[in-house]
């Protein structure tokens, strides 16, 4: 029997795809989010404001609110630094995961340069290893041929991350099986 997939509601797909979908709206507890539809407790970033917003109302109850919000004491200091800093926009979660080249950097780039200014036959296996050696870093070899084309193209214009052609393999004729009943 296949299984028939609800339609997700259009507010929490747009929410998820801004990365503002609350992952905890039972946690919010706050009255106004209970009795009210222009109050959405799915929304992470108008529950921040609204905590914030409740907090400098009666600044002696920065833990009450921040419980009746879903989120911690700590999560409330955060939040009220950013909307000053930043405003609303600020409240936005920002994209997970590490940014920009946090192994691959300048200087192992560099290195690598003068590694295949050395010895040009090395493969992008090898500059790995090397790597791997001499930074104490595990990198993928692919991942090497990348940072090695965005480091010569910011720093000589040329997009090769290779100084050598790449061999093109030899012709090899179909097999017998695999031909075309016109040959």
């Amino acid at each position: 029997m296949a299984r028939t997939r609800q339609a997700e509601d259009p507010k929490a797909a747009a929410l998820r795809e801004a990365r503002c979908l609350n992952p905890h709206p039972g946690q919010v507890t706050d009255e106004a989010f209970g009795s009210s539809d222009f109050f959405d407790a799915r929304d992470v970033v108008q529950v921040k404001y609204e905590m914030v917003r409740a907090v400098r109302e009666d600044a002696a109850a920065v833990t009450a609110a921040a419980a009746a919000f879903g989120f911690s004491r700590q999560s409330y200091y955060a939040a009220a630094t950013a909307l000053d800093a930043g405003g609303l926009p600020a409240l936005v979660p920002a994209r997970p995961g590490p940014r920009g080249a946090h192994k691959l950097t300048d200087q192992v780039c560099a290195f690598c340069e003068q590694q295949l200014a050395a010895s040009p036959g090395l493969r992008a296996k090898d500059l790995a290893g090397l790597i791997e050696e001499n930074f104490g870093v595990r990198v993928h070899p692919r991942s090497v041929e990348r940072a090695l084309a965005r480091y010569r193209e910011a720093n000589t214009g040329s997009k090769s991350p290779w100084p050598r052609p790449v061999p093109v393999p030899a012709f090899r004729p179909w097999p017998a099986r695999c031909r075309p009943a016109s040959q």
